[in-house]
């Protein structure tokens, strides 16, 4: 399985029978620029959304009817991108599971918001942030909280799933900052592998995953911090 982060908090996962996008914000997101969209959206297969900001909901609509992948979101937001022209699109909400066969979709809880901005100025409510915990066949399971703070509850998300690879937001200001984001990875998960994200691309959040590496030390969990563009095998 090999997982590319594009920036924030955007992530294209190859499994030997799908290829997912999660939340891709590539349009107007600084890390990714000089990237190959063409090459990120090659072959998509699915398009999996924790909530309605832009910086998450990114490129959905255009990636969606130009592959005619399937777009996992929350009802509100699905119901909303159905609106909008999307016409392959799969609904759930915090607890439900969606089976597509060759891996399962979990919406786990987040402490955040969910609402997008349209250009003349109109807000409208996406239904409730969420984390995605992704079960594939033979492969490690994926946990991406979406934008988190910490919350106990994360224990039973652990309990429940198991996760072995967390992709942790830890930019501050929005999301719970490097040291709260690794005192969640140790006290509630027993992560193999973590990668941090929703760092490094708006000036007002954090710059580097510096205090999250410090934070986790030199334990048992594996740190993994590539680059935009970067491929990691999992």
């Amino acid at each position: 399985m090999k997982l590319t982060w594009l920036g924030h908090s955007a992530f294209r996962l190859e499994t030997a029978k799908a290829t997912i996008l999660i939340d891709p914000f590539l349009s107007g997101n600084p890390s990714f620029e000089g990237l190959d969209r063409g090459g990120v959206v090659k072959g998509v297969t699915h398009i999996l959304l924790t909530h309605g900001h832009g910086d998450h909901l990114g490129d959905t609509i255009p990636i969606a009817k130009e592959t005619g992948a399937t777009v996992l979101a929350n009802a509100d937001l699905a119901a909303w991108l159905g609106k909008q022209g999307v016409t392959n699109i799969e609904a759930g909400n915090t607890g439900g599971t969606v089976d597509f066969d060759n891996f399962t979709v979990t919406f786990t809880n987040a402490l955040h918001s969910s609402a997008f901005i349209t250009e003349d100025g109109v807000s409208h409510a996406l239904g409730n942030p969420n984390g995605l915990m992704l079960h594939i066949d033979d492969e490690p399971t994926i946990y991406h909280m979406g934008d988190t703070d910490i919350f106990s509850d994360m224990a039973l998300i652990n309990e429940l799933h198991t996760p072995q690879v967390g992709l942790v937001p830890i930019g501050d200001r929005f999301t719970m900052g490097g040291a709260v984001a690794a005192l969640a990875c140790q006290r509630y998960f027993n992560f193999e592998t973590v990668i941090p994200m929703h760092y490094g691309t708006f000036p007002i959040i954090d710059q580097t995953p510096d205090s999250f590496v410090t934070g986790m030390g030199p334990g048992p969990t594996e740190v993994l911090t590539p680059k935009p563009g970067e491929t990691v095998d999992l």
